[in-house]
């Protein structure tokens, strides 16, 4: 599999984190719901004559403190997911329980404790299952923890002259059964990832860790392990004015945000935003995600070589853009005197990150044509999945095309203007801290706008809108372009992982917000000059293989859990029909 398909088959998994309730009011509130049935079922069914609103407060006691109790044996005693633990096994004793009932009426035999007895032990095993997996609970702990909410419950709920039935021969084996299920499974998933991945338990844990209490060590720990170190080229181009005044940057890593928030590298674009006194525009290189930063030591490391970039051109003059649209693809480019700068887009269609081989085809183009150097952008501006041969071909032919055009294109005295949105205090969750910012260029009496957003791609067709408004209103915007920052995935509840920019706040109000920018961008407008600053640090990179192996390791522990829940239900099935 290849390391896009890789990646895509992680972030398809990441829907499964969304299962849990958004609060753990809902857990608690729920836990105590479903107790509550639990308790009315079983009185009204299977105990005659017993005084329901003496025992219904002690059940939700013991509820409530073993829930607590729980808590307790959790890393960072987090009432919140023993609350969510708990709100799911109770609602699987439910299920149990109504199955019961509702197999008695079908079938017009006696009502019987049985699945009440055993919707405890399944209680019990799925607690095995969670405590192993997500509370970090050994596996000879958790069989000892399993039953303490469980049983703490029916020995409430049920009469004492009645607890017998837990050890019967029916309700022993099974409970039993699903038990040694329970652990079975645990002990299977937790070794999936073998041999790279040690522990996909810890895995899950790490990574639970790191977007909930905002702590990326034990994520980055484990990155670690498979990181190698490289070299990893930085490309700038600095513009300021003649008298060294108003720097403003355009800088191009050859690495990639990621993997999420908080670990490694996933808020570079705005760490790099903040070391370049916030006056740059950090452009999205033609890289993937084996190019992520494994741990924030190294993007400080990064950050610091930085400062260690050479200047390798000096100019003074620009060409006008130049746009080439074939079918999808749009190619948007300008020159700094022997030096090309490309923007490639499908929007409003997108894609996912453009692949490697473009950029070396591109940069073979560039060279036949005398180009002393070619940066090359992908601008990040559109949802889409893995982009097509098709496309590929096309986006080949439209820098081509811009290429050809760019060695006729007249040069100019270069003339900018920068302004971006920290003065405006936006506060948004699809934007992350190096906002909007905006560049204009000036020849004769044309200018043309070319703007960044620190963001992880945008909504299709939010580009286009931004672009006809600032059209309506006098400024000719030639390109949108975003970072890909990976520190917008901080508490987001959707099958993305992540707020695309749009996805929160209107198109509208973004465009009122790039016309405002883009306004003291012209108002900054002044003569200039540019230097091309190059860069290469040795810094270590997740690479390819980490992805690899824990989507393989994602992918074993799904098809066990699947198969082991059909076990589980036909097992189930098999005690309905042989207790009836």
């Amino acid at each position: 599999m290849s390391d896009s398909k890789d990646i895509q088959n992680i972030h398809k998994r990441y829907s499964f984190t969304l299962i849990n309730p958004s609060s753990f009011y809902v857990s608690l509130t729920a836990s105590i719901a479903i107790a509550s049935i639990i308790s009315f079922l079983s009185f009204n069914n299977y105990i005659q004559n017993y005084e329901i609103l003496y025992h219904l407060p002690a059940v939700v006691a013991a509820l409530l403190a073993t829930q607590y109790f729980d808590s307790r044996f959790t890393r960072h005693k987090e009432y919140s997911k023993s609350l969510h633990m708990s709100f799911f096994g109770n609602a699987l004793w439910l299920i149990t329980i109504v199955s019961g009932i509702i197999g008695s009426a079908i079938l017009s035999k006696e009502l019987s404790l049985f699945y009440v007895a055993v919707g405890m032990f399944i209680f019990s095993s799925f607690r095995i299952g969670i405590m192993t997996t997500t509370l970090g609970i050994s596996l000879k702990k958790s069989c000892l923890l399993c039953f303490v909410q469980p049983l703490a419950m029916f020995f409430v709920v049920i009469p004492i002259d009645m607890w017998s039935v837990l050890y019967n021969v029916e309700s022993l084996v099974f409970g039993i059964v699903f038990l040694v299920v329970a652990v079975v499974w645990s002990y299977l998933t937790n070794r999936s990832g073998l041999p790279v991945i040690k522990s996909t338990h810890k895995l899950l844990q790490a990574y639970l860790q790191s977007v909930t209490h905002n702590d990326p060590r034990d994520m980055e720990s484990i990155i670690l392990e498979t990181s190698k170190a490289t070299n990893i080229s930085t490309s700038q181009i600095r513009f300021s004015t003649n008298d060294d005044k108003n720097d403003f940057r355009m800088l191009l890593p050859d690495l990639h945000p990621g993997p999420f928030h908080p670990v490694g590298g996933s808020d570079i674009p705005y760490q790099i935003y903040k070391t370049m006194n916030s006056s740059v525009m950090v452009l999205h290189s033609i890289s993937d995600h084996s190019l992520n930063l494994p741990s924030q030591q190294d993007v400080q490391n990064y950050l610091q070589e930085l400062s260690k970039s050479h200047v390798s051109t000096k100019g003074m003059t620009c060409t006008e853009p130049v746009t080439a649209q074939i079918n999808k693809a749009r190619v948007v480019g300008i020159r700094l005197d022997k030096t090309a700068l490309l923007f490639l887009s499908l929007s409003p269609h997108g894609m996912e990150d453009v692949p490697i081989i473009l950029k070396t085809d591109i940069e073979q183009i560039a060279k036949n044509r005398n180009f002393q150097r070619i940066l090359i952008a992908d601008t990040h501006n559109a949802m889409g999945g893995e982009i097509s041969q098709e496309d590929s071909q096309d986006l080949i032919t439209a820098a081509k095309n811009v290429l050809e055009i760019l060695i006729t294109k007249t040069n100019h005295p270069l003339q900018y203007g920068y302004a971006n949105s920290q003065s405006m205090d936006i506060q948004t969750s699809d934007l992350a801290g190096g906002g909007i910012g905006m560049l204009c260029l000036a020849f004769d009496q044309k200018k043309y706008f070319l703007c960044w957003a620190d963001a992880n791609n945008m909504e299709n067709g939010v580009r286009e809108k931004i672009v006809t408004h600032l059209k309506n209103n006098g400024c000719e915007l030639v390109e949108m372009f975003t970072s890909d920052t990976h520190s917008t995935t901080m508490g987001v509840r959707n099958r993305n992982g992540y707020y695309e920019l749009g996805s929160i706040t209107k198109s509208e109000r973004l465009a009122s917000w790039c016309l405002s920018i883009a306004r003291q961008a012209e108002k900054n407008i002044a003569s200039g000059k540019f230097e091309i600053l190059e860069n290469s640090a040795r810094v270590r990179i997740m690479g390819s293989g980490i992805f690899e192996h824990l989507s393989r390791a994602l992918d074993s522990s799904l098809k066990m859990t699947q198969g082991f829940m059909i076990l589980c239900t036909g097992i189930f099935l098999l005690s309905i029909f042989l207790w009836f």
